[in-house]
């Protein structure tokens, strides 16, 4: 089943496109189908920090837009929106007048909306606004930016105002904070958070031991709350289930038992894509400048890499 992720809020400067960044590598790193769409104009972070991996779209505009439903509908992916600011009006035109929500329930697409806030009041009041408006009609879940505040009090009365429908799913997220200094370098250097945790060319500009340590530890607890909503990890994944024996007939004469096809030749269901390949031998990069660094300068030699790639 492939699966919209709207990751977004109503109030600028909340760690939108973080979260965004973070879901990214999330679906890398567990080898899911993934693609991305950079929805905001002004900032394009998304198309920054994975640009292999991202198209940007125009939510003004039906014909840009109708891009997330075609990824959706193509094959089994996840598809992960990075909203602007103050973009449910737009989102909800083109959802609306298109008839989304019923395409999505007909083709079996599933659409989860992340709202993300800071502490602040005006945050959690935009926040009780849109639980009223969409709570019912999506799963929605709500991510508490530790690195955006501290006291999510007002948030959470609003959340407990709201009487959602029965049968709506609502998850609400913690995210730990990265150290400031740390997720600035990270920034000022364009390196995805596989890039921040593995690249260490010692001839180009990278995050020390202690920071690519920092990083990785933040990004595990990061993850460990995604799998409260995404419930995926490489390790849960369905094993491939072999062919039963044929059987053999009960007869007077020994008969002999029908052929097996071979292990290689079984079949794989429809909704589920072959892992192998998904990741391709990598040796560092520089999202910078583009270069390629020896094996030796980097912590590992795969970079988790999506079937699904746009450059």
């Amino acid at each position: 089943m492939s699966t919209i992720h709207f990751v977004g809020g109503e109030k600028g400067g909340v760690g939108k496109s973080v979260v965004s960044r973070l879901l990214s590598q999330y679906c890398l790193d567990n080898k899911m189908m993934y693609a991305g769409l950079d929805a905001d104009q002004s900032h394009s972070t998304l198309s920054r920090f994975y640009p292999e991996y991202t198209q940007a779209i125009d939510l003004d505009h039906f014909e840009s837009a109708d891009r997330i439903m075609e990824l959706a509908i193509e094959q089994d992916v996840q598809v992960v929106v990075d909203l602007p600011a103050q973009s449910e009006r737009f989102l909800n035109r083109w959802m609306e007048e298109n008839g989304v929500a019923e395409m999505c329930e007909e083709m079996n697409v599933r659409c989860v909306y992340w709202y993300i806030i800071d502490d602040g009041m005006d945050s959690a009041g935009l926040l009780k606004g849109f639980l009223q408006r969409h709570g019912g009609s999506m799963p929605c879940v709500v991510v508490k930016n530790m690195g955006r505040g501290l006291d999510f009090g007002p948030a959470d009365q609003s959340i407990a105002q709201v009487q959602l429908p029965p049968g709506s799913e609502l998850n609400i997220l913690t995210l730990p904070v990265l150290h400031t200094a740390t997720m600035r370098k990270i920034d000022e250097l364009n390196f995805s958070f596989w890039g921040a945790e593995h690249f260490a060319d010692a001839s180009q500009p990278h995050l020390t031991l202690m920071e690519r340590q920092r990083t990785r530890v933040w990004v595990k607890k990061a993850f460990a709350e995604f799998d409260q909503v995404l419930a995926y990890s490489a390790a849960a994944a369905p094993a491939p289930v072999e062919p039963a024996p044929a059987p053999v007939a009960s007869a007077p004469t020994p008969v002999a038992p029908a052929p097996q096809a071979p292990m290689a030749q079984t079949q794989m269901p429809q909704t589920q894509m072959p892992l192998t390949n998904t990741r391709a031998a990598y040796v560092g990069v520089s999202y910078e400048a583009g270069a390629k660094a020896s094996p030796s300068d980097t912590e590992t030699a795969d970079e988790p890499k999506s079937l699904y790639p746009f450059m």
